[in-house]
């Protein structure tokens, strides 16, 4: 099943495992290409393991093919996979392996013991795709939880080999996640993230925590790659760094290729992420995940604290402030895309574009994003329409000319987009206005993905520091605001060109100016 090369990898893994187990398959009597490749899977698994991990086929769980991680001797666990964990669902099958066979998980001490507190009963299923970059965070986090707790059984299950459920569920958009049989979240979360919703004691206790730390140095806003240059930047001068973030990595955990980062060849956007919070821990700067920042206080004096209050209460002080918040996906703010978010409307061509195979889909968008999503979707769909408000497509020419290649696309620019329709449940079509005749028309179809650029994370600043007329913070040359002590860098800001590399040299520029700022400062009493 497996190829040399991942044969090998897999065996190298599998030497951490330390306490012996079984994979159980329910495979079935009707056979077929999925039950295949899984026997042949978990017999390369088996062999890999040094007789640590032994593979038996006699299971009889509902859903087939699927297989169960087991302890000998009957001790708890609840994990199971159903379909095939390949594609970016690879590195979560090694770990759960891992987790199971006794190797300690790369997680913060509090929230194992946090996992392991929790009681009740907990049956979660998480539908994923293989192509999928934000699924495998979920799915690492509900198996670890599963391995942890005995209370809660995970079911990670591959949509593409269980069309019917996913019909029957409407699921339209992953990674989705099912609680005890009923919708529990969409979309990529954290395992801090799950755990602080079942928790509902959590919100409280971090508060009093993040409350109680020491002022910093430099306070930075946001994990994306300004975010994480400047707390690189920062850190190397030797002074107090923390980093407060809804998720580290900002907008490069939903990009799938990076391949114009300079000296970096090509990687995802995942894998970039990750190496963006690996260096900002190696220099010892405190990473605080999973925090929304909600208000802004300017320091009283000079060289008095700024105060950041976050929206679970909690406040974190500092001698100066660097705004990363970045920028999130623009809404296209017309009937039905609320109604129908996650029911059809998706905004994710590379998450959720396989769960509309052999279905018609609209792209709203006709900018770079919007013509990469639709020749990607259009490998996979029946037929996309791509709608554009200007009279001409703006991406690249060398995309233009791909897509209009496509035997299985339809252009309309000129065109605006004025309604997406449904039946109550999910998308039925999407209604446009020619801008040129004001004549509507509309169009069947099953799926709508937005791709009409950001909007910048700044709207908890309104009143408080200067923005411009689009919402992004006013900076000078070195990334002042024009509040003391506060700069800013990064897609929330005016500078031109939203890019990785720009976002990353304004986030070094203005650590560079904060600590100016702080030895030209003096310190308040």
């Amino acid at each position: 099943m497996l190829d040399d090369t991942l044969k090998f990898q897999l065996q190298a893994y599998l030497q951490r495992v330390t306490q012996p187990f079984e994979l159980v398959a329910s495979l079935g009597d009707v056979g077929g290409e999925t039950a295949t490749d899984m026997r042949g899977l978990l017999e390369d698994i088996a062999a890999a393991s040094d007789g640590k991990i032994t593979a038996r086929f006699d299971g009889q769980d509902a859903r087939q093919p699927s297989f169960a991680l087991v302890r000998p001797h009957g001790a708890p666990l609840h994990l199971n996979f159903a379909g095939l964990p390949l594609g970016h669902e690879f590195t979560s099958l090694v770990l759960a392996l891992l987790w199971t066979g006794g190797h300690p998980p790369k997680v913060e001490a509090d929230v194992i013991e946090q996992i392991k507190g929790l009681d009740g009963d907990f049956q979660f299923e998480v539908y994923m795709s293989l192509s999928c970059h934000n699924c495998p965070d979920v799915v690492q986090a509900l198996s670890l939880m599963a391995v942890l707790n005995p209370n809660i059984k995970s079911t990670v299950i591959e949509g593409g080999a269980f069309q019917a459920e996913v019909e029957a569920r409407q699921i339209m958009a992953v990674p989705s996640i099912y609680l005890n049989g009923q919708p529990f979240g969409s979309g990529r979360m954290l395992v801090e993230e799950i755990v602080a919703k079942l928790d509902t004691g959590a919100a409280a206790k971090d508060a009093a925590k993040l409350s109680a730390k020491d002022p910093y140095d430099v306070l930075i806003v946001g994990g994306g790659p300004a975010g994480a240059a400047a707390a690189v930047y920062a850190a190397r001068k030797g002074i107090r760094v923390g980093v407060a973030a809804e998720r580290f990595g900002g907008q490069t955990n939903d990009t799938m290729a990076i391949e114009n980062y300079i000296s970096v060849l090509e990687t995802d956007g995942p894998k970039f992420a990750a190496a963006l919070e690996a260096q900002v821990r190696h220099y010892g700067v405190d990473i605080m995940n999973l925090q929304t920042a909600a208000q802004l206080v300017p320091a009283s004096t000079e060289g008095g604290l700024i105060e950041v209050h976050l929206t679970n209460g909690g406040v974190l002080k500092s001698r100066s402030v660097i705004l990363s918040t970045g920028a999130r996906w623009r809404n296209v703010n017309v009937p039905g895309e609320d109604e129908y978010r996650n029911k059809g409307v998706a905004y994710c061509p590379h998450c959720d574009g396989p769960l509309f195979k052999g279905k018609r889909v609209s792209v709203i968008g006709g900018g770079n994003s919007g013509v990469e999503a639709a020749i990607d979707l259009a490998g996979i769909v029946q037929h996309v329409t791509l709608v554009e408000f200007a009279d001409q497509l703006k991406a690249d020419a060398v995309l233009v000319s791909k897509l209009k290649s496509l035997p299985n696309v339809t252009i309309h620019v000129n065109a605006q987009t004025t309604e997406i329709t449904g039946d109550g449940e999910k998308v039925n079509g999407l209604s446009y206005q020619d801008r040129a005749t004001h004549e509507v028309h509309h169009v069947e179809l099953e799926g709508v993905f937005v791709q009409i650029g950001l909007v910048p994370n700044t709207e908890w600043l309104k009143g408080t520091l200067e923005l411009s007329r689009h919402g992004e913070i006013v900076i000078d040359a070195k990334g002042h605001t024009n509040l003391p002590g506060v700069f800013a860098a990064g897609d929330c800001t005016t500078v031109p060109y939203k890019q990785i590399v720009i976002a990353a040299g304004d986030g070094a520029k203005a650590a560079l100016s904060a600590f100016d700022h702080l030895i030209r400062t003096p310190v308040a009493a």
